[in-house]
Parts: C-alpha cells; structure tokens; sequence
C-alpha cells in the first residue's frame, strides 16, 4: 500500500516507540504485580514506575492515580455519587455539559434523574451564567472536558473550578484530549479528578486512569473482587498497557512544547490554504484550541462523501458526525452549539499528531481542493 497521511490522531494515535519497547519488556515479565515473590515485585516496579510518569503528567501524586480499562471506564468510575473532598458534603447530582463525551453524557453512576445538562456557547465554550444557575442548590459533581475532542476548544477549567468550589461543588474534568497536547496540572486548574487515556497520547488501546486531587474521599468501586488498585479497582493490572502508558506519557511531556509549536504552525498552515475555499468554515476558530485539531464545513457539504474522497486521495480524516446503527446522526457538540443540522452533517475533523509533516498538509490540501472542486460543482449544478 502506498505511504498515507494518517490525520485522525484524535480519534487515536500511533504507538509511540517507547510505549511499544516498554510493552515488550513487561511481556518478558512472568510476575503478577499482587505477588510477592520477585518475579511479582518486578512487575509491580513496572507498574509503579508507570503511576509515578502518569502522575507527574498531571502534577499528582502517584498515590492517587488510579488505572482503568480506558477513557469510558475511568469516567464511569470518575462519575461516582457520594463523593466529597475534605470534610464537604458529598454530591447526589451531576452536571455535564452538552459537548462531553458519551461516557460522561450517559452519567456515569448517577441516576438520570440526578443529571442536568449545562448549555455551551456558539463557539463551544460552557456557559458559565448556566453553570451558575445550575448550581443553585445542593452540592453537585461538574464534569467539563479540558478540549472538546471534535472542535478542540479549550475550557476555561480554573474559572470552572472556582465557581464550582464556590457552590461547594466537586469538578471532574476529562483531560483525555489534552494530555500531551497542553500543559495541565490538576492542582494549578484546582479540579477534583481528572480522567486519561493512554492510546490517546501515544500509548496502547485499553488502558486509562482516574486522577483524584489529594483529599477527594475514596471512590466506590466500579469493579469489586481482590484489593488492587488501593481497593478502588478489582482486577490484576494490565502490566504491559499499563507500562506502556507510562512510557508514552513520559514521552510526551518531555516533547510538550516543541511539538505543541510545531503542530500549531502546521494546523495554521492547514487552515489558511482551507480558507482558499469559498464560504469556508472552521468551527471554533475565534477560541484557544488544541495545537492539532481543525473542524471545517462548507455549506452543502457531506462529511460521509468528504471522508471517503480524502480515504480515496491517500489521507485518513474523520467525521464530525457519529455513526449508530448505520444512521450518520449530526454531530451533537455542533448541534450544543447552535450550528444547525446541514453544518453538522458537513463537519470534517483533521487532527495532527507529532509525525505529521508539512509534506502531509501539502498533500491534504492537494487532495482538498480536488475533492472541493468536484463537490462544489455538483453542488452548482443542483442548486
């Protein structure tokens, strides 16, 4: 197969040639990391060593880091009624804002009576007059994602977490986008848990955490059954995933702010030859977003048509659209934003990671304007 351009680094990344060579060593390991003989204490060395890289990522401690399955399993954990930090009250509502992921919208552990939803901004930001008003009345749990994974707007969190404390509220964010992206630290944006995933940032599918700040009260456990994890998620850890996490989340830290630099000059590069087509739009464009994410429509455009010409050209991109049972359905963070349901169905993501080369935008550009061209005159031709 010819060499492609891989622009869907949102949707997930490449294995990170750490993460890959760490993986290969912990599969050499025979111990289980509960064990106590040394080939168990070996393991249980790869495991804490990951913990500890996890933790540093974030700015916590590697005490509080808990590992999951993934992304959906750490929210589901995260989204825990009962919890508190300190001596407050603990919470028996959340709310989520309209542009979370599935994993958060459903709610996690909270019956659906107990969640409301909190409205965003045209430009995809949340609407703090309603978080406000939502607020009103007992303690709630907040969950606001650090950057929207379809627009890559970032949140204002440290506001967030300042009106949310202020009500006596607890806040989750999902920082699984921005993890290795931007700079966030769990106690400088003063949030109450946080969520990752590892094939996020250069790490194997199948692995996650929840990061708790230093005095939120223990989670109830998702999964029940022997003490790993501190008694807050049963089952023998993943060594090799796990390690592997750590590894990549090393990695990218380390590479943080020259692939950040990087990544926005090229999506900057990406934007400005997009915008050589008429009524070009780019979602979000007026607000701080991810170094690496572009959602673009043009009126009459169809994500599914444009997705499969780029595939077709040699480049993968995705769609701003969900697929459910065969149905594309409008994208419901374009459809939070007021967008309108021809925008949304229209939507197309390219996201950037830290392979991607100015050769790769020359080629998607090429086969953008190609692919425009043809769309764009059947769209005369009928209109």
């Amino acid at each position: 197969m010819p060499d492609r351009v891989y622009l869907d680094w949102n949707a997930t990344t490449p294995l990170r040639p750490e993460a890959k060579a760490a993986m290969a060593a912990a599969w050499d390991l025979a111990g289980n990391p509960s064990s106590v003989h040394t080939e168990g204490r070996q393991a249980r060395r790869l495991l804490e060593d990951a913990r500890s890289a996890v933790a540093a990522a974030v700015g916590a401690r590697p005490q509080d880091v808990v590992f999951a399955s993934g992304g959906t399993e750490a929210n589901a954990l995260a989204l825990t009624p009962g919890l508190r930090r300190g001596a407050g009250q603990p919470v028996h509502r959340l709310l989520v804002s309209a542009i979370e992921h599935a994993s958060v919208l459903s709610g996690g552990r909270f019956p659906p009576e107990a969640v409301s939803t909190i409205k965003v901004t045209a430009s995809g930001l949340i609407d703090l007059d309603h978080l406000r008003e939502l607020l009103n009345g007992p303690p709630a749990l907040v969950s606001v994602m650090s950057a929207n994974n379809e627009t890559g707007a970032i949140q204002p969190i440290a506001e967030v977490a300042g009106i949310v404390h202020e009500a006596g509220g607890l806040l989750h964010v999902d920082a699984i986008q921005a993890l290795g992206k931007i700079p966030f630290d769990i106690k400088l944006m003063d949030t109450d848990l946080i969520t990752l995933s590892a094939h996020k940032v250069g790490g194997p599918k199948g692995v996650g955490a929840v990061v708790l700040a230093e005095d939120v009260g223990e989670l109830e456990p998702l999964l029940r059954g022997g003490g790993q994890e501190l008694g807050r998620r049963a089952g023998t850890e993943n060594v090799a995933g796990i390690s592997a996490f750590g590894a990549a989340a090393k990695a990218a830290m380390a590479a943080l702010e020259v692939d950040s630099r990087l990544l926005q000059d090229l999506k900057h590069h990406l934007e400005e030859g997009l915008k050589q087509t008429p009524d070009m739009i780019v979602f979000s464009e007026t607000t701080p977003r991810l170094p690496n994410t572009t959602l673009f429509t043009v009126p009459g455009l169809k994500a599914e048509t444009a997705v499969i010409g780029f595939d077709l050209a040699g480049i993968a991109v995705s769609s701003g659209s969900a697929c459910s049972s065969g149905k594309v359905q409008p994208s419901h963070v374009l459809d939070a934003m007021g967008q309108g349901r021809e925008l949304a169905q229209g939507a197309v993501r390219l996201s950037l990671g830290w392979s991607t080369s100015q050769t790769d935008i020359e080629l998607t550009l090429k086969a953008w304007r190609k692919l425009a061209n043809t769309l764009l005159k059947g769209r005369r031709n009928t209109g």
